[in-house]
């Protein structure tokens, strides 16, 4: 599937304006001057302000933190338990829509868990997603100029700060979230991660110079077991996809074959996103309970 499928079938899940027009969400987000984990990407579609999770950060130590990057500066969103120490890590890493309040709420959710969350922002080079308000220019603008490389160099660095400032690597999990679901497989095969949880990250697709590889390609080299939290109605991937990862999996290394998948029949594309029409309370509940329990069992917690 191309990006701009990709881009037209997620406009039309989401019911966001593909006018290019700039909302009243963009308008306030400059006006603010915001950085990360403030407001919710334009892009995104229509807020759910009824559903949208809100956690406070009190008892907590957060907000944005820079990552030297062979001396680029990488802003990333942490959060994490005031004045503790050696504390497990859980990398988090955003959707198409970067490293806005949901995925700062989903930093703050683990941090009140006990761990250091950190969220870079991956896209930092080519662009901001919060300023889009057109799917498809997002898409092929920003995400798809992003290089699987330099997002898994970002990620060595913000394990290397967080080592530096509070955190202990040798307890090291991530988790992602669309976009961020297909890096969460690579960078399982990629670093000494315990454990890593994929929420319905795309696992097969067109292969470019920038993205050679995809998860199905990857199941020999799993250096940690992943739990695959997917959704029955997910129209971007489709449960063909999952079986041939199932599939995959039994032929890969010891992680590979530890790795599992849980299908939630009813629930679409972006089911955890609470802050859109996709969410589905349930399975978003369901998926973050069994999230813990996985990190728990692999040694992260």
């Amino acid at each position: 599937m191309k990006y701009a499928d990709i881009a037209q079938d997620m406009q039309g899940l989401l019911g966001g304006s593909a006018d290019g027009q700039p909302s009243r969400r963009a308008a306030l987000r400059a006006a603010l001057g915001a950085g990360l984990g403030v407001g919710y990407a334009c892009a995104a579609g229509p807020v759910m302000a009824q559903t949208a999770i809100k956690t406070s950060a009190d008892g907590l130590t957060a907000g944005e933190v820079s990552i030297d990057v062979k001396g680029f500066s990488v802003p990333a969103y942490r959060a994490m338990p005031a004045g503790q120490k050696n504390l497990p890590v859980v990398l988090v890493i955003s959707e198409i829509f970067g490293v806005h309040e949901y995925i700062a709420d989903t930093c703050r959710r683990l941090a009140k868990q006990g761990y250091l969350a950190i969220a870079p922002n991956l896209f930092v080079r080519q662009g901001d997603p919060m300023a889009y308000s057109e799917m498809a220019k997002l898409m092929s603008e920003v995400i798809a100029k992003v290089p699987d490389a330099q997002a898994m160099g970002d990620l060595d660095a913000a394990v290397q700060w967080a080592g530096a400032n509070g955190g202990d690597t040798r307890k090291l999990a991530i988790t992602g979230f669309c976009w961020g679901g297909r890096i969460t497989w690579l960078y399982a095969a990629h670093a000494p991660v315990k454990a890593g949880v994929a929420w319905y990250g795309r696992l097969q697709g067109a292969k470019n110079d920038l993205q050679p590889m995809y998860p199905v390609d990857l199941v020999g080299q799993l250096k940690a077991p992943v739990l695959g939290l997917y959704g029955g109605q997910d129209q971007g991937i489709p449960l063909e996809s999952v079986e041939a990862m199932k599939a995959a999996l039994k032929q890969g290394s010891a992680s590979a074959k530890a790795s599992e998948f849980v299908i939630y029949p009813d629930a679409p594309h972006a089911f955890h996103a609470d802050y859109r029409p996709s969410y589905r309370e349930q399975s978003a509940k369901d998926g973050w309970e069994r999230m813990l329990a996985w990190f728990r069992q692999h040694g992260v917690a």
